[in-house]
């Protein structure tokens, strides 16, 4: 579950910056931002609380649950998360 949460939420994150961002400023269409960024906080909110979840059950370190904090914050970070650090380590129990 979490696997799919963080790349939808690394999906909206990237529709934010890339397409919804430069309509707002370039095209004059605000809503987009609106609605994609509404959308991108619902799914950061989700994000931070599988993270929060699975360091408070012992299931992730100190150092992957602050990997995956700061993934979230910078563009391809929740994917190159899961490519480079995720998919060696034991899966989490959702």
């Amino acid at each position: 579950m979490f696997k799919w949460v963080s790349y939808i939420e690394g999906i909206s994150f990237l529709l934010l910056l890339f397409i919804a961002m430069p309509l707002k400023y370039f095209a004059d269409m605000p809503n987009m931002v609106t609605i994609v960024g509404m959308a991108h906080g619902i799914l950061f909110v989700a994000y931070m609380l599988f993270v929060a979840t699975f360091f408070f059950n012992k299931t992730w370190t100190f150092k992957t649950a602050l990997l995956a904090t700061i993934a979230s914050i910078l563009p391809f970070g929740p994917f190159i998360l899961e490519k480079k650090w995720l998919s060696h380590a034991e899966p989490p129990a959702c």
